[in-house]
Order: C-alpha cells, then sequence, then structure tokens
C-alpha cells in the first residue's frame, strides 16, 4: 500500500485526527496528509462549548494529539491551507495559490460552518458565533460579571452557551423560535426540564421570538429588536441556528451531495477513492435503511475509523447508534439513538423528572428506538443494547427503576 501518492484527508478537525490514526493502527505505512484551513492541528470541538469555554481545560486539552504525534507517525500536516478544488478523474486536489497534489486515496471530513442569520446587523463585530477555537476565546472574553448577554437559538449550543455565560455572572436572555428550548428535538416533557433548568439559574427564556434585526451603535451590537417590537439590549449577541456541511468541494467536483456528501455504508462517496466521515458525511445507515448525517462528536470519532478500514480495502460497516451528550450547570446527559417528528408515538420516564435525575425512553410500539440518561451514570450501555435488540418491552418494567435495564435484554 506504500505507494508514490499518499492518502489525503481535507479538513483539520477530530475526523482527520482519528482518521490518520487508525489508518496507521490497521497497518498503513504510506504516505498520510491532513489539509486543514485553520492554523491549529486536529482539535475536538465539544469543549468549545463545555470545559474549555468554562476555563475548566486548558487549551492543550482539546487536541486530538500531541504535536509530536504527527511526526512521530509520519503524517504531514498542511495547516492554514485551504483546498480549491479537486478532481475526481485525475486524483487530485489544487490548493489556493495552485499546487497540486495527487492523491491515492482521498478523504473528505470537511465538517461545517454555523448558519448565518439571515437578518440586518448579524455580521457585526460583537455577534459570535461558535465553531473554532478562537470562537470559543472570543466567548470566553464576551461572558463577564454583568455583561448583558443574548443568545439566538435554543439548540445544544446556544444552551451550553448560555449556562456558560450564566456561570460567569453575566445576564442572559435566550431567544427560542419554538415554544420551549429543544422541543423540537425532545418533546414537549423533556424540553421542559431543561427550560426549568436554565430557568433556575437565571435565564430568561423568550418563546415564540422572531427577530427582526440586531441593532447597533459605533458600528457594535447594541441589542436585538424582534418582530413584536420588544428590544432586548446586548453588549453581545451569541447566535446558535444550526450549521450547514461543507459540501463546496464535493459539489464542483460532481460528488453526489444531499443534506452533505452522499456515502453508502462503507463511507466511499460516489466518486471512486473518494471517501467522507464526520458532520458532512450523509451515510447509509443500515440500521435505519436510510441515509443520516449527525452532527455530533461521536460520528467524528467513530466514523473515520470505519472509512480508514474501507480506504485499505477491508470490509467496514458504519452502523453505531448515533450518540451525543451535554453538560449545563449540574446537570450531566447522554443520549443515544435516532427518531425524528413522528417516529416515535411517546416517551417513557424512569425516575421523576422535577429532581432532574432520571431516564427518558423514545418509544415506537413496545420498542426503544432512544434514550436518554440525566444525572444518572453507566447506563448508556444498556439502554443501547435494549435499542439495538429491537425486543418488545413492557412499559411497567421500563419505567420501574427497580427492574435492572440489563435484565430486560432478551
Amino acid at each position: 500500500m506504500s505507494g508514490v501518492n499518499p492518502f489525503v484527508i481535507v479538513g483539520g478537525g477530530l475526523a482527520a485526527g482519528t482518521a490518520v490514526e487508525a489508518l496507521r493502527e490497521r497497518g498503513y505505512d504510506g504516505r498520510l496528509l491532513v489539509i486543514g484551513d485553520e492554523r491549529e492541528r486536529p482539535y475536538i470541538r465539544p469543549p468549545l462549548s463545555k470545559g474549555y469555554l468554562l476555563g475548566k481545560e486548558d487549551r492543550e486539552s482539546i487536541y486530538v494529539h500531541p504535536e509530536n504525534w504527527y511526526a512521530d507517525h509520519d503524517v504531514d500536516l498542511l495547516l492554514g491551507t485551504t483546498v480549491r478544488t479537486v478532481d475526481p478523474r485525475a486524483a487530485l486536489v489544487e490548493l489556493e495559490g495552485g499546487r497540486r497534489i495527487a492523491y491515492a486515496r482521498l478523504l473528505l471530513a470537511t465538517g461545517s460552518t454555523p448558519r448565518r442569520l439571515p437578518v440586518p446587523g448579524a455580521d457585526l463585530e460583537n455577534v459570535l458565533y461558535l465553531r473554532r477555537v478562537g470562537d470559543s476565546d472570543r466567548l470566553k472574553a464576551a461572558f463577564t460579571e454583568g455583561a448583558r448577554i443574548v443568545v439566538i437559538g435554543g439548540g445544544w449550543i446556544g444552551l451550553e452557551t448560555a449556562a456558560a455565560a450564566r456561570l460567569a455572572g453575566s445576564e442572559v436572555t435566550v431567544l427560542e423560535h419554538s415554544e420551549l428550548p429543544l422541543h423540537k428535538v425532545l418533546g414537549r416533557e423533556a424540553a421542559q426540564v431543561f427550560a426549568g433548568l436554565h430557568t433556575e439559574h437565571g435565564v430568561r427564556l423568550h418563546p415564540h421570538a422572531e427577530v427582526e434585526r440586531i441593532t447597533a451603535s459605533d458600528g457594535r451590537a447594541d441589542g436585538v429588536l424582534l418582530a413584536d417590537g420588544t428590544h432586548l439590549p446586548a453588549d453581545a449577541v451569541v447566535v446558535g441556528v444550526g450549521i450547514t456541511p461543507n459540501v463546496r468541494l464535493a459539489q464542483e467536483a460532481g460528488l453526489e451531495v444531499r443534506d452533505g456528501i452522499v456515502a453508502d455504508e462503507h463511507l466511499r462517496t460516489s466518486a471512486p477513492d473518494i471517501y467522507a466521515a464526520g458532520d458532512v458525511a450523509n451515510a447509509y445507515h443500515p440500521r435505519y435503511g436510510r441515509h443520516l448525517r449527525v452532527e455530533h462528536w461521536a460520528n467524528a470519532l467513530h466514523q473515520p475509523r470505519t472509512a480508514a478500514a474501507s480506504m485499505l480495502g477491508e470490509h467496514a460497516v458504519y452502523d453505531r447508534l448515533p450518540y451525543f451528550y451535554t453538560d449545563q450547570y449540574n446537570l450531566g446527559m447522554e443520549y443515544t439513538g435516532h427518531t425524528e417528528p413522528g417516529g416515535n408515538d411517546r416517551v417513557l420516564f424512569r425516575g421523576p423528572t422535577d429532581n432532574r435525575q432520571f431516564i427518558a425512553f423514545w418509544m415506537s410500539g413496545n420498542r426503544v428506538v432512544a434514550g436518554m440518561s440525566v444525572n444518572v451514570w453507566d447506563v448508556i450501555d444498556p439502554i443501547r443494547a435494549l435499542i439495538e435488540s429491537g425486543a418488545e418491552l413492557d412499559d411497567a418494567a421500563l419505567t420501574d427503576p427497580a427492574v435492572p435495564l440489563g435484565s430486560l435484554l432478551p
């Protein structure tokens, strides 16, 4: 396998760092090149809205590998470099500046970009988005005692940044498009847990908010004007309204693109010798019988291992259940599985939600399709096993804290 042309990975996040590690672990001894448009070596993004933003983790802790790991494993890093085009027929990538690099295999791990708010004022200096380590540094600088912070978007990023701002002593308002933060993701009862948590910590939740524009004075944002005429003063505005997969390279190269780069269960794209992993990959998931693009850390951690095996000609299938976690104030949560609006008919709870120590099960008929643990630890593996088993389960047993989850497995 150690031919002249390298295996090239485009992207500088967790997926890229994991991919080169997996290739070396699987015995690939050829040239490896990571091309990233940031000047940082590959790093992990969840701490940017969690431990690093809170000041609990130092900068070194965010990196996938220590600095010397890449030289020790003969991996070349081309950082602060943008790939301009990919030519699948010639098996080349062309860099900004014109340099062309031939590849033997190419992995696109180009990630995603925060969606911009389509209103006047969204690009003012102190309107902050979170994707890169520098963004997290800017948030940290803005979150000071008494600062007025308006967060637009009540999803995971919005709530995690709201929690960090409150813990720093800022005054925080969260603007949510629907009735409750996370309502669309979790359903009413579980979403109320997070709404109550933030309200208890002094966050003002503003439901059904329609942002008209971000107001300014002296070139800086000074507030948010809502469609109903409400004006919320702000020293900084945080926008967390979703992300867009970075598909430009794939699209211009003629690869199949549909809500991400379309890949099969082996993470092969529609072009020979080109693979995709992480946020950008809309990969076929055998368990669900459909393509699925998952925007969470676990995909960037595990998908590249399947991609690496496929790049080496081995038979590997990516069929892991989606997984994500959050830490907000004194609440820790883990979630696994997948359901969409209409994909389940009820949610069952094991333990009372009011003290925020419970397990929730999203049910389709008598089968668990997704599960969440809140401040209950070491249960995500049995929850995952219950989902994977497809077993018909009894509501009473599922909701009884005295019944060990493992005992429900067939």
